[in-house]
């Protein structure tokens, strides 16, 4: 993003804007930050699973820390957004797999080879052709078609996660979201997907991905809100035993990755098996609440205009142990989100000057589940639609290390962009482009749902300058603790790091909330579409 000559100069007024506002409030500090975290992340919630005991636990405690903050209940006359769901999880004992190649049957290993989604699928029995068809694309806006010429029908298609450079990091992660691709799969007359990771994208090791699945998934009870639904099988395949499925074919599944790695085309074809699978699931009722605050605007003109500050308040619970380590704390997925909304909370109350605009603070339940609660919110918001004009989401920003960089998905799309560029310079913290796209963060946290209602978003994650030791801590986050009992109160944080992040957040929504104009989306976004 070019700055104009003059960028300095504002950026030195927003400071001592900011610094005015701030005047005789408590500054943010690292061990207020901490406190929240340590309560939240504590063996004593469980993990914080949607619906859960421990859930609601942490549910109480972010309305009592916003009660006593001075916070309003933003969900009428209650902090609570109740939301009605419904669990689903797959019967092993009941479900099999298998690759069928010239009349021969090879059973697959559950957990070893593949695992069969719950949270998307049909109870019943799949019996139908393979068909490999690159990452599973259709991108009209940029000429990416991997559907084209291919017939789907009745058939299982095979997709690699990513997608090809020339299409921009927002947009591809857009068409690769789940809901996106299911419904171009069921265009196709697709009745099944076979999804591959990238070795060089691989987020979380396979075993502790294999160790979730006996989790349950969730969907919303009313049917009409389940965009994802429509495929009778939903199966991620191990990579490193990918041999299996293309036994035989044209292509090796090394050879396609060398492809999609050097950002070449990728062959579609036939593979030889047949996928045969026999599925079973059991359901049951559940509730969990969204919580809701709202500081009111201080300008009776604006009040009706928020600004939406989220995180979600849940994470994966008690799963398959790790080093005899049970409970998955979360305590930066995502308990260091919740913890910088109510910091920002805090602070935005005791300022002497309050915001023009209301901010609403939304720890939403259900990410973990496919962004239940964010999307509930977006969908049926507890304050008119029309109002609600940004979102800047927190979900894991890994204060781990100094802060002096930040990464921004959705920063290209609208004037939000230029908000933080101006806040991040008076805080001295640079402001970073997102170093993995193919990873499509920018859709797989809760301000995507809040973007698919044409609010404008931000969300934010720690950066670091390239090939720095920070950025290797980064990194080595995600194969170490990402959804792992390790991600717990034993690892090291960077206290002064996150409070610093959250003065810097508590300006970005005071300057956006005090502007003259709303936000809108840049007139090159994709996204703009989605504005109401």
């Amino acid at each position: 993003m070019r700055r104009s000559p003059r960028t300095p100069l504002l950026a030195a007024l927003a400071l001592l804007s900011a610094s005015a506002a701030r005047a005789e409030a408590p500054a943010p500090n690292g061990a207020s930050w901490w406190k929240h975290v340590e309560f939240l992340a504590s063996d004593a919630l469980q993990g914080r699973d949607t619906g859960s005991e421990g859930y609601r636990k942490a549910a109480a405690y972010v309305t009592e820390q916003l009660s006593a903050a001075g916070v309003k209940p933003g969900a009428g006359d209650s902090y609570l957004q109740e939301v009605e769901l419904v669990s689903r999880r797959l019967v092993e004992e009941r479900s099999r797999l298998s690759l069928v190649r010239e009349g021969k049957e090879n059973r697959l290993t559950l957990g070893k080879d593949a695992i069969i989604s719950s949270r998307m699928g049909e109870v019943g029995s799949v019996d139908a052709p393979l068909v490999f068809i690159g990452y599973g694309l259709s991108i009209p806006e940029a000429g990416h078609d991997d559907f084209a010429g291919v017939d789907l029908q009745g058939k299982v298609a095979v997709v690699l996660m990513g997608g090809p450079e020339k299409v921009s990091s927002a947009l591809r992660a857009h068409h690769g979201s789940t809901s996106e691709r299911v419904k171009a799969l069921k265009q196709a007359g697709a009745v099944g997907l076979v999804m591959l990771q990238n070795p060089k994208f691989v987020e979380v090791p396979w075993e502790r991905a294999a160790g979730a699945r006996k989790k349950p998934a969730m969907m919303f009870a009313d049917a009409a809100l389940n965009e994802d639904q429509g495929m009778k099988l939903s199966v991620v395949f191990n990579h490193a035993h990918a041999q299996k499925l293309f036994a035989g074919a044209p292509h090796t599944f090394e050879s396609l990755v060398a492809l999609a790695n050097a950002d070449k085309p990728m062959p579609k074809f036939e593979l030889p098996s047949r996928l045969k699978a026999e599925v079973a699931f059991e359901t049951a009722p559940l509730k969990a609440s969204n919580v809701v605050g709202v500081l009111p605007g201080s300008d009776p003109k604006l009040a009706g205009e928020y600004v939406v500050i989220s995180a979600h308040l849940d994470h994966v619970g008690v799963g398959e142990p790790v080093k005899g380590d049970r409970i998955y704390n979360g305590a930066m997925d995502n308990a260091s989100g919740v913890a910088a909304v109510l910091e920002v909370a805090r602070t935005l109350q005791a300022s002497v000057e309050k915001p023009k605009r209301s901010v609403l603070f939304a720890l939403v339940m259900g990410e973990e589940k496919g962004l239940l609660g964010a999307k509930y919110f977006a969908a049926r918001p507890t304050v008119p639609a029309a109002g609600l004009l940004a979102d800047f989401n927190m979900d894991m920003f890994l204060p781990l290390v100094p802060f002096t960089h930040v990464v921004a998905y959705g920063q290209e799309e609208s004037t939000l962009g230029a908000s933080l560029e101006q806040v991040a310079a008076a805080h001295g913290v640079k402001v970073q482009p997102d170093p993995q796209p193919n990873r499509m963060g920018f859709v797989r946290s809760d301000q995507y749902a809040f973007i698919r209602e044409g609010v404008p978003a931000l969300a934010f994650k720690f950066g670091a300058e390239p090939g720095s030791k920070e950025e290797q801590t980064l990194r080595g986050w995600y194969r170490e603790r990402y959804h792992a009992p390790s991600d717990d109160l034993a690892q090291p944080v960077n206290k002064e790091g996150a409070a610093k992040f959250v003065r810097m957040l508590a300006d970005l929504a005071r300057t956006v909330a005090n502007a003259p104009e709303r936000p809108r989306w840049n007139d090159t976004s994709f996204f703009r579409r989605f504005a109401k």
